[in-house]
């Protein structure tokens, strides 16, 4: 049988979604919230943005999630770049976070990013 593993996704601002990115690769699993700029029920794809940036998400495939344009979503799936070189995510989970503070958020994850890579460098001692 296949390892069928699924992959945690890494949490990332969009600003960091860009080509020559380490993140913008074919079928990486990223974490990434946003405010729903818009949504389109017939072909379920929605654009979340955060700053300047923005990423389209196929949700075609999540259940029980309403979408509202201007609420803020968090969602966790797989990247795919199409063939135009530009980014869709693929989620297998998404919520509603209206309320979280995004400034707060980013720190949360450069922060998470700074104490991962002690421990890496600390189990590389040992």
């Amino acid at each position: 049988m296949a390892n069928s593993q699924i992959e945690a996704g890494a949490p990332i601002n969009l600003q960091e979604l860009y080509p020559s990115s380490p993140f913008y690769k074919e079928a990486v699993s990223l974490r990434v919230t946003g405010t729903l700029k818009g949504y389109s029920i017939e072909t379920a794809i929605g654009v979340i943005e955060d700053g300047d940036k923005s990423l389209r998400i196929d949700t075609q495939h999540l259940r029980d999630v309403s979408f509202r344009v201007g609420s803020i979503y968090q969602f966790i799936g797989e990247l795919h770049i199409d063939p135009n070189n530009e980014a869709i995510l693929q989620p297998r989970t998404g919520r509603n976070v209206d309320g979280i503070d995004m400034n707060l958020y980013r720190k949360t994850i450069e922060l998470l990013r700074k104490f991962l890579e002690v421990e890496d460098n600390r189990n590389m001692v040992e």
